[in-house]
Order: C-alpha cells, then sequence, then structure tokens
C-alpha cells in the first residue's frame, strides 16, 4: 500500500512528510499549492473543500487535518514507536498538546497570516495580525513552560509532538513581528535536536539552506 499525500512547500503537509519518512511508508507526492488564489487539484478539493493542506489518501479512503493525520498514523503504525499506546500514561498529554498546537497555535499563525479569515473588512485586518502576534506569544510561551526540563514534548521519549512542534517553529518570521523562537529556550532546544534526524534533513533541505 502507497499513500498518497497532497503537498506543497511550507504547508503542514511538509509535518505530514517527516511522520511517513520516519513511519517508512511508501508515499507519493501529488502537487498542489497553499495559494487559495491559484487552482488545487479537483481531488484534492472533493475530500477537503477548505482547500487546506495535507490531505492523505490510501487504499479507498482519505483524510485532512494535520493533527488527526498524525493520530492516524501513529496509532496504524505503531512499531515506529512515534506516539504512546492508550493505556500510556503519557497518552492524555499528547492528544492534548496536538490538539493545542492544531487548534491554538496554529490558530494564532493563521490570524497573522490569514487576517482576511478573521475581519469583516480590511481596514480591520491589521488588528486581526497583530492579535495573531500577541497569540503567537502567548501560546509559544505555554508550550515552552509545559516542556520545561524535559529532553522531549513527552519527557525522555521523542514522538510525533516534537516533529510538530519543529514544523510550526519554520513557520515563525520575525520580519512581521512574529516572536523569535529563542525567545522560548526550552522549544527552541526541541527544534534544535529534531533538526539532525534525516527525515527532517530530507523534506526540510530548502528551508535548512535558506536558514543556515
Amino acid at each position: 500500500m502507497t499513500y498518497q499525500l497532497f503537498y506543497a512547500l511550507g504547508s503542514a503537509a511538509m509535518g505530514t512528510r517527516v511522520m511517513l519518512e520516519e513511519i517508512g511508508a511508501p508515499y507519493e507526492l501529488i502537487e498542489s499549492t497553499k495559494d487559495r488564489t491559484k487552482p488545487r487539484p479537483p481531488e484534492q478539493m472533493a475530500i477537503n473543500p477548505n482547500g487546506w493542506l495535507p490531505v492523505l489518501k490510501w487504499e479507498d479512503s482519505a483524510m485532512y487535518e494535520c493533527a488527526a493525520i498524525t493520530v492516524f498514523l501513529c496509532d496504524r503504525h505503531p512499531e515506529a514507536g512515534l506516539a504512546p499506546a492508550l493505556d500510556d500514561s503519557t497518552r492524555g498529554l499528547y492528544l492534548q498538546t496536538l490538539v493545542y498546537f492544531s487548534s491554538s497555535v496554529q490558530n494564532a499563525f493563521q490570524l497573522n497570516y490569514y487576517p482576511d479569515r478573521f475581519a469583516d473588512i480590511p481596514a480591520d485586518e491589521p488588528s486581526a495580525q497583530k492579535r495573531g502576534i500577541r497569540r503567537l506569544r502567548e501560546t509559544w510561551g505555554i508550550v515552552n513552560d509545559q516542556i520545561g526540563d524535559n529532553r522531549w514534548m513527552l519527557g525522555e521519549r521523542f514522538s510525533a509532538l516534537d516533529i510538530y512542534l519543529f514544523m510550526l517553529t519554520t513557520w515563525l518570521r520575525p520580519s512581521r513581528g512574529h516572536p523569535t523562537v529563542s525567545e522560548f529556550p526550552n522549544v527552541e532546544r526541541i527544534a534544535w535536536s529534531v533538526l539532525p534526524r534525516e527525515s527532517i534533513q530530507l523534506v526540510y533541505a530548502d528551508w535548512i539552506a535558506g536558514n543556515s
């Protein structure tokens, strides 16, 4: 079985691709775009009418939403060891953090990058963007405190959460007024620890080259 991933650079599909690399599952990329002014593959739109990425297909099934895909892949491929088992004491924290990443941290990015989704008129968009910046500091501060002295998000164990965290840090743009990752030393420490992984080096090669 081969997964199909609708994909665009800079999108959350990059995190899903890292997951597929870590799992070792065969997959193919279907070129798409995160630019909503450009056409996206009709099959992608049929699965996710929102037009967002990632969208994952396998056999006769498909799904979207990065956090949901992460849970699905980890549970479908437990041999990869990227998530706590159902009866593991850290399972709740794992799920809670994935949802927080998806619903709070990503929402803060959306406020700044896509203010038209949150403002009735163009004149109000700068206010939404500024709120997004404040919200980024708030949410990353909470994540930083949650990590504390842990080696990884779940303590001594590497997991899909650390991949997700790395992906989100690549979206920070100080040129837009975003906080720098160095403002959150625990987040930065984990991001730097994830960086050397082969999956990250492959998927994020262009980003790494542009930030080295």
